[in-house]
């Protein structure tokens, strides 16, 4: 199989690349980035650039790439991309003859606005955090007091979210970010946990949670176990989200009670964490989607994961001729990156 895997220069799709490689799959995978250090083009066997995502030049020269290379599969690794190619997703899989596997519009907008991820959640009587807007933030002092959340409502690795004590510092939080969520804060940083869900066919017959610690906004100590009713719980948000593959739903346990402040129609920065464990979510959601074998929930073993730095060494030559590249054309990077072919 071809696998084409964006967002080589971020967490996300460094982690799908990786899990992908730790399967038995028979796989060529493409990587693409809009930069030409991004250390997951070396560790495809094939790499092209792409404008970012907000360029109007990113969709026509990424058909190009879809042109040239015919993948079987298009995996999405940054969160800046899911929008734009969800909305061409048909179009895309009937003219270039490939699949990919993304959520439906509509669900990809609902995951990334918190504040509909909140009305989502309240109007299916999903646990989640009593949440407002900045027009009833009073309503919500008045209901669960300080400390609160206040978050943008587009948002990810905890870039702009502060906590709040008092009605100077929620003031000065809004300043920064006007257009905002705000949340009760729910339980402690130890209660957090991290979910990943498959969806086919409208049914989440595999998924895995994982008790993890933050640091800088992404996991780096994760606590994996059976999980039985945390599971349950994730299915069910997952499911009812009309979801199309991965699904990462993310939560705090306050007492027994699971409430969800982030779902994303993605898979997660910590899909290699979870293939550690024995669920390998890329491999499990391809053999489905490419060979129409069924979704099995694998067993997951119990066990401690923590994450660390690691290096991927570029020589001088490659380096210089990579970011010298004025277009990303895909003869340029041919040449700039031979060592890859």
């Amino acid at each position: 199989m071809k696998v084409l895997i964006t967002g080589a220069g971020a967490l996300l799709g460094q982690g799908i690349i990786r899990a992908l490689r730790a399967t038995t799959l028979d796989a060529t995978i493409i990587a693409v980035d809009p930069s030409p250090l991004a250390a997951g083009l070396y560790w495809a066997h094939r790499a092209h650039l792409v404008p970012l995502a907000a360029d109007p030049e990113f969709l026509p020269q990424f058909e190009e790439i879809l042109a040239s290379e015919c993948p079987d599969v298009v995996l999405v690794g940054t969160d800046v991309e899911l929008r734009l190619l969800a909305a061409h997703r048909a179009r895309l899989e009937e003219t270039y003859h490939t699949r990919l596997l993304i959520s439906p519009e509509q669900v990809v907008a609902i995951a990334e606005d918190k504040w509909r991820t909140y009305e989502f959640l309240r109007d299916r009587g999903l646990g989640c955090p009593i949440s407002a807007l900045p027009a009833d933030a009073r309503q919500l002092i008045d209901a669960v007091g300080f400390p609160l959340i206040v978050k943008p409502r587009v948002g990810c690795r905890s870039v702009g979210v502060h906590m709040v004590h008092d009605e100077a510092e929620l003031d000065r939080a809004l300043q920064l970010e006007p257009d905002a969520i705000l949340q009760e804060c729910v339980a402690t940083p130890f209660d957090e946990y991290t979910a990943g869900a498959l969806v086919f066919e409208g049914r989440c017959e595999a998924s895995i949670v994982m008790r993890r610690l933050l640091r800088d906004g992404n996991t780096y100590q994760a606590f994996v176990a059976p999980y039985p009713e945390l599971n349950a719980q994730v299915r069910e948000i997952a499911e009812a989200l009309g979801a199309f593959g991965p699904v990462n739903v993310q939560f705090r346990l306050d007492g027994e009670r699971v409430k969800v402040f982030e779902i994303n129609a993605r898979f997660s920065g910590t899909t290699p964490l979870r293939a550690c464990a024995g669920f390998n979510e890329v491999e499990i959601a391809l053999r489905h989607l490419l060979y129409g074998e069924p979704v099995v929930q694998p067993p997951v073993q119990s066990m401690t994961i923590l994450r660390h730095w690691a290096e991927t060494i570029v020589t001088d030559d490659v380096a210089q001729a990579t970011h010298s590249l004025v277009s990303p054309n895909i003869a340029g990077m041919r040449a700039a990156l031979g060592i890859l072919w």
